[in-house]
C-alpha cells in the first residue's frame, strides 16, 4: 500500500510564496511520476506540475515561471514551491504519483488547503 502525505498548505497574501511537501510510502518501484494537482470550488482538478525520478518536470501554462517543482527520489519526496501567488491560485493541492512498474498505479494525498489573499 502507498501512502503519500502533503504538508506546507496556509494562507497568503498576493505575491507571498508557499512551499508544499509530499512524502510517499510504500512500495514504490523506481519507474513513476510524481506531481501536484489543484481543486479550485466548483472547478476540475488541474494538473499543476509533474517531474519524473530523472528531472525532466511538465507545468500548467498559468504557474510557468512562478511555480518549481522538485523531487529528492532516495527520500520519495516532491516539493513544489509557488512563488508570486495569485488569488486565482487558491485551492486544494493534490499530490499524486504514478507508479508503472509492475502495473500502472495512480496514487493520491489526502490535500492541503492553499488560500491567496489579494
Amino acid at each position: 500500500q502507498v501512502q503519500l502525505v502533503e504538508s506546507g498548505g496556509g494562507l497568503v497574501q498576493a505575491g507571498g510564496s508557499l512551499r508544499l511537501s509530499c512524502v510517499a510510502s510504500g512500495s514504490i518501484s523506481s519507474i513513476n511520476v510524481m506531481g501536484w494537482y489543484r481543486q479550485a470550488p466548483g472547478k476540475q482538478r488541474e494538473l499543476v506540475a509533474t517531474i519524473t525520478r530523472t528531472g525532466p518536470a511538465n507545468y500548467a501554462d498559468s504557474v510557468k515561471g512562478r511555480f518549481t517543482i522538485s523531487r529528492d527520489s532516495a527520500k520519495n519526496t516532491v516539493y513544489l514551491q509557488m512563488n508570486s501567488l495569485k488569488p486565482e491560485d487558491t485551492a486544494v493541492y493534490y499530490c499524486n504519483l504514478v507508479d508503472y512498474i509492475p502495473a500502472i498505479r495512480n496514487y493520491w494525498g489526502q490535500g492541503t488547503q492553499v488560500t491567496v489573499s489579494s
